[in-house]
């Protein structure tokens, strides 16, 4: 790296970027695609955070890298710091702080400040780009994304407006940007693209979203820690990391290799030859055959045996079959429903006669049939969700998973809904960790005790973020969605495409489960099911009929899978 000093700025080039450094403001030119806002927030319970004095930067080179070190005066702090981190093919910007407080909100590349020009407000980094790629499905579909339009990698949401864009969670917390619009759904303009990942381990994962806020050609970045990180000394954020790319799957591989670099991430475990058989699971079956009932009514036993009886009959034996959504009498400490299970363990013993495996769906979070001290309560007192940081939870899950895995015999979980995180700055739990950290101490506990019962356990989950690797075994690709922006429908198979290239360069040592639902015709299931095995492990949700449009499945097209599996 050659660096150039005058007066004004420092002008570095990396080669793979050229950067200059304000020494007036706090401000960086990265050439050709922002003007890196160096002001930086970090707001507490106690208050916001705001800047009102900056001086000049500092710069420290050593060996491969310069740092740029911007001291801030602060209204929440003692001393504020934000730093800039350059090397021949990274730049990363942090904010570290001094003093005592519990962190709200965070605010990178942008925050509060009364500048020295007396100019006041919210400053942010001005953008250069066109569009922004997202790497966590959304409703709508919009892959890439004008750069004017927000995102969120959270692990919060569900189906409700403004929060359908947690089918990851998390997903990999990079962004990446282009000069091109884009152009449909989940189309991806070609290069040159600048990944943008955050760098962080699963100790400092607490907070729970990470928020891009676009405002009038500018942006900042948002992370949410909701009041739950306590600061009594010295605390530095995450690292946002800026790399050239050549793609946005490229960004995805960077960020993964970066955290790889620092520790941060975690590789797949073991892999056992019997995971990679194709699934059947009864949720879509349930869902086509639900008529003025709730398809969780039907996860019964006499339904999946005459399910699998016409699946073997037209030459499809699935490997695994996943009993879905309602197979247990309580979400929170389950055991199977004895009017609709009334032998599970001996069929599943069955099962395992005639070759195949067993998962039972698991839906995180959820506090029915918990006490209350084992869970995360809210002002009331009220039950919210299970509290991985208590022991005693700990200690109930190892006892499900003795009873699952080795009392019924059950070969592993399909683990749903961790997107229903406990959110809110209220809330009380038994330990200190909070947001991402909390959701992996959640599948660490699972996954852990699964294993201790039942060693090959398949764990799947729909977590690809790479430091996630440690506590799953396959990732699920999750439910279909339906419409771009304009509301026009959006194929399932390109859908699939997108998903499996962001898990693969995520995560890709971990098996891909292909999911299948929901699915809005006949010829979309069918072209997605033809997809499914070269893009990872075939799961098949429809015996009947699809549920969506209630078009009959024909012996011709279950030939048809039953080929697609064999091929």
């Amino acid at each position: 790296m050659r660096i150039t000093t005058t007066d004004q700025a420092y002008y570095l080039d990396a080669g793979s970027y050229r950067l200059t450094v304000s020494r007036t403001d706090p401000s960086a030119e990265l050439e050709g695609w922002m003007t890196l806002s160096l002001i930086a927030s970090v707001d507490t319970a106690g208050g916001r955070d705001e800047t009102y004095e900056t001086l000049p930067p500092v710069l420290a080179e050593r060996e491969g890298e310069a740092i740029f070190d911007f001291p801030q005066r602060s209204t929440g702090w003692e001393a504020k710091t934000v730093r800039l981190t350059c090397t021949p093919e990274t730049i990363a910007v942090e904010v570290r702080v001094e003093g005592r407080g519990l962190i709200g909100d965070v605010t990178l590349l942008g925050g509060r400040a009364v500048l020295n020009t007396r100019a006041a407000g919210t400053f942010r980094t001005g953008l250069h780009a066109r569009g922004v790629f997202n790497p966590t499905p959304t409703h709508p579909v919009q892959v890439v994304r004008p750069v004017s339009v927000p995102l969120a990698l959270t692990v919060i949401g569900d189906a409700s407006p403004g929060r359908l864009h947690a089918v990851f969670s998390p997903p990999p917390l990079v962004l990446a940007f282009c000069k091109e619009e884009p152009d449909g759904a989940t189309a991806v303009p070609g290069g040159p693209w600048l990944g943008a990942s955050v760098r962080a381990g699963i100790a400092d994962l607490t907070f729970t979203e990470l928020a891009y806020e676009p405002l009038d050609g500018g942006a900042l970045l948002r992370l949410d820690y909701e009041c739950h990180t306590s600061v009594n000394g010295t605390w530095r954020s995450p690292a946002v990391v800026f790399r050239a790319a050549a793609s946005p799957w490229e960004a995805i591989s960077h960020h993964r290799e970066d955290l790889l670099a620092h520790g941060l991430a975690a590789s797949a475990g073991a892999r056992h030859e019997w995971w990679s058989r194709p699934i059947f699971c009864g949720w879509g079956a349930q869902c086509a055959r639900a008529d003025g009932v709730s398809p969780t009514e039907l996860a019964r036993q006499e339904l999946y045996d005459g399910w699998l009886s016409r699946l073997e009959e037209h030459g499809i034996v699935p490997g695994t079959i996943v009993i879905d959504d309602r197979w247990q009498l309580a979400y929170g400490d389950p055991a199977p429903d004895p009017a609709k299970w009334p032998g599970l363990g001996e069929w599943i013993a069955a099962r395992h006669a005639r070759g195949q495996r067993v998962l039972l769906w698991w839906r995180a979070w959820a506090p029915d049939g918990l006490p209350a001290e084992e869970c995360v309560t809210d002002a009331g007192g009220r039950p919210v969700a299970a509290d991985p940081s208590n022991p005693a939870y700990r200690r109930r899950i190892r006892t499900i998973m003795e009873r699952l895995l080795g009392d019924l015999g059950a070969d592993g979980l399909k683990i749903d809904f961790t997107q229903w995180f406990p959110s809110g700055s209220h809330l009380k739990s038994y330990g200190t960790t909070w947001g991402l950290s909390l959701l992996h101490e959640l599948l660490r506990t699972m996954y852990e005790a699964a294993k201790s019962v039942k060693p090959d356990a398949l764990m799947v989950t729909h977590t690809p973020h790479p430091a996630f690797g440690d506590v799953s075994d396959m990732i699920r690709l999750n439910d279909v969605l339906e419409f771009d922006p304009h509301g026009d429908p959006v194929p399932a198979v390109d859908q699939l495409r997108f998903r499996h290239a962001v898990a693969t360069r995520a995560m890709p040592g971990h098996l891909i489960d292909t999911d299948q639902w929901p699915m809005p015709s006949r010829a979309d299931w069918l072209a997605y099911a033809e997809a499914q095995p070269a893009l990872g492990v075939p799961a098949l949700y429809y015996v009947e009929s699809i549920d969506n449009s209630g078009e009959p499945i024909t012996s011709e097209d279950l030939r048809l899978v039953a080929n697609w599996w064999r091929s």
